[in-house]
Order: structure tokens, then C-alpha cells, then sequence
């Protein structure tokens, strides 16, 4: 639906607070876990689709994924270097990482390149929902312009190449099975990495876990952007349809305006 472009995005963090999400503790949090988890994340994107990019011989398709490689790459280097401005905020974060990247290599190696392919598009599908959801919410309005311009640039171009990994699984193998298998596995390591993360971060930051769900809690009900559970349980549902497909929900005028209105992304 969308051409993929590669943007060379430097992003400026100097000056980013500890609580960047519109001073919420438990918000910024949940942002900067889910941040921990991107770099290994993307670059195991990336090797699961180039698995099978020699099956393909039609040069738009080839144009694709080599896009959606550069984007990848671009989000992992992006994310990764804000690891620096957490450990300079105080936080320890380089035991969560050395655990969580030898675990997904660890279980990388034992999945079928199929899986890894199926979990990899499963993945892509909550990346694309959680950046819709971003897309649309006031509340981005209110955080840090550097992470705004981070995770918007990024949510954008996750919109632009999110039936990348899709297309080339139900070319490879279209099997509703395997599609079902991907999407638990995407869920259970998405799910439990990224709450292990928060858990780390609010502890590090004074809080006892009850605090910190409770905290989310309440700054759920402001209504100014829906819940990461309720946009991953619709995209749950939305992937386990028979006639699913990424571009069923079209919403490229949305990536479309946010890139177009940025001008380190032009």
C-alpha cells in the first residue's frame, strides 16, 4: 500500500528527563521497556525474512524487503543508542540485556526458519497496532520531543512496512497452523520480556510492583490514548481471522502525514 523509504533519522537526546512520558513514572516505564526490547528484536526481524529472500525473483518484491531491512535497521541503531541516556538517567540495564538477548538467541536456534518467519510477522502485526494507537493518541503531544520524534518516526514506518514479513510467510507457507503458532509465540516472549523490563524499571525507580500496575492503571482512564492490552488484544483477534491481512485496516494517510510533517524523516 505504502512505498518503503529508508531514513536516515539521528535522533537528539540530549535532555531527555527520567520521566519523559508527560511526567508519569509508570508510563515512561512501560516506554522504556518495551525500547529494551527493539534492537534484538528488529535484527531478529531482519535475519527471519532474509531466511527466504533468495526464493523470490521479482525485483518489486526484492525493492521491498530490502526497505524493510534499512527501516529495521535504522529503528535498532535508534533505539539502541537511547540504552546510553537510560544508564546515564542511573538505571542498570545491561544484565536485562545480556539475559534477553542470550535467551532469544538461545530460542532462535531451536525454532524451524518457518516459525521463526510466522512469529516474526505475528510480531510485525503488534507493532503496526501499537504504532496506529501512538499515530492517533494526544498524550504524545505531551512527552519529550526527542522520544516523540523516536517512537513516532518509528511507529510510522512500522505502519509502512507492516505486510512485508506477512506477504512473504503466506508465500512461503499459508498454512493457518503455522500462522496461529507464530502468533502465540510472538505473544508469550512479547508479553513476558517487555513485563519483566517494566518490573526492572520501576524497581529501579523506588517502586514496588503493585505501585507500578496500579500507577498504569490510572493513567489509562485519562482516555487520551487507548491501553497497550486493549490494542494487543484487538490485534489478537484481528490476526486470528481467516480472511486476515495487514492491509485490511488501511491506514497509510496516517504514517503518510506524520512522515511528511517531519523533517528529519523527509
Amino acid at each position: 500500500m505504502l512505498p518503503i523509504q529508508v531514513r536516515d533519522v539521528r535522533v537528539r537526546f540530549e535532555g531527555v528527563p527520567r520521566h519523559w512520558f508527560a511526567g508519569h513514572a509508570a508510563a515512561t516505564h512501560l516506554s522504556n521497556a518495551l525500547n529494551m526490547l527493539f534492537p534484538a528484536g528488529e535484527r531478529f526481524f531482519i535475519r527471519s525474512v532474509r531466511y527466504y529472500a533468495d526464493r523470490f525473483d521479482d525485483p518489486a518484491i526484492q525493492e521491498q524487503m530490502r526497505q524493510f531491512f534499512g527501516q529495521e535497521g535504522s529503528h535498532a541503531r535508534e533505539h539502541q543508542r537511547f540504552f546510553e541516556v537510560l544508564e546515564a538517567q542511573g538505571f542498570e540495564v545491561e544484565r536485562f540485556l545480556g539475559a534477553y538477548e542470550r535467551f532469544s538467541l538461545g530460542i532462535e536456534k531451536l525454532m524451524p526458519p518457518a516459525l521463526r518467519l510466522a512469529t516474526t510477522a505475528a510480531a510485525e502485526h503488534f507493532t503496526a497496532s501499537l504504532a496506529d494507537n501512538a499515530l492517533r493518541s494526544s498524550v504524545f503531544e505531551e512527552i519529550h520531543p526527542a522520544m516523540r520524534e523516536l517512537l513516532l518516526w518509528h511507529a510510522a514506518e512500522e505502519i509502512e512496512h507492516k505486510a512485508v514479513a506477512y506477504d512473504v510467510l503466506q508465500a512461503v507457507n499459508s498454512s493457518r497452523a503455522l500462522r496461529a503458532a507464530g502468533l502465540a509465540t510472538a505473544t508469550t516472549l512479547l508479553v513476558t520480556w517487555w513485563m519483566i523490563a517494566f518490573v526492572m524499571f520501576a524497581k529501579q525507580d523506588g517502586m514496588t510492583v503493585r505501585e507500578a500496575f496500579a500507577s498504569l492503571r490510572d493513567a489509562d482512564v485519562e482516555g487520551r490514548h487507548e491501553a497497550p492490552q486493549t490494542v494487543m488484544r484487538r490485534a489478537l483477534k484481528e490476526y486470528l481471522a481467516p480472511d486476515f491481512h495487514p492491509w485490511n485496516h488501511d491506514n497509510s494517510d496516517l504514517a503518510s502525514r506524520f512522515l511528511k510533517s517531519m523533517p528529519s524523516a523527509a
